[in-house]
């Protein structure tokens, strides 16, 4: 069903690549007398990645920000190309039939990384979870819920099959870069409305 899903998006990505492509091309011919010389516009493209798949961009004690600006509430079971709720409320709540989801996806999950909130991972709840996870078959990372976004977006960028179930922070830390990057980005939103 994963597979499917997998194959059906790439399709339809595929499609609207294809169609953009054709415009750019008409553009092209239809500018053939444009300047060529050395003074000639150039595009640069940053990321030819062009299906990296679902990356967290912020977390909060209400949920997760994904790069497709969807919002989740809560803990969330995240995938490369798929988003789901995940019913627990703690690290505590981890269990066998908490991870079976993770056992039945096809094509099987390399590595399983569980982001557990802003508690630390203590040998007794690493001891316990790598328990689970070995009689299920799924290989685990557990890390606070920071590292464990980071980790999960890396592993998603170089295209490995990985899974991400993620707990939200019950406190947030700032420190005073993050406190002068936002009154930065207050004042330029309060000059962009002048």
């Amino acid at each position: 069903m994963f597979t499917i899903g997998r194959k059906l998006l790439s399709s339809q990505f595929k499609h609207k690549f294809e169609v953009a492509s054709k415009l750019c091309r008409q553009q092209i011919t239809r500018n053939s007398g444009a300047y060529h010389g050395d003074g000639k516009t150039k595009v640069n493209i940053l990321n030819q990645e062009l299906d990296l798949g679902l990356m967290i961009n912020t977390y909060s004690q209400d949920g997760f920000r994904l790069n497709n600006g969807l919002n989740v509430i809560g803990p969330m079971a995240i995938f490369p190309r798929t988003v789901m709720s995940w019913n627990i409320a703690t690290a505590d709540d981890i269990n066998e039939e908490s991870l079976s989801l993770f056992q039945v996806l096809d094509p099987k999950i390399e590595i399983l990384v569980i982001g557990i909130g802003d508690t630390a991972a203590t040998p007794a709840l690493s001891a316990r979870i790598n328990a689970i996870t070995r009689k299920l078959n799924i290989n685990v990372e557990v890390l606070g819920t920071d590292s464990a976004c980071a980790t999960f977006n890396f592993l998603n960028a170089e295209q490995r099959l990985v899974a991400g179930a993620m707990i939200p922070p019950t406190v947030l830390r700032f420190n005073e870069n993050d406190v002068l990057q936002s009154k930065l980005r207050q004042n330029q939103l309060y000059q962009n409305e002048d």
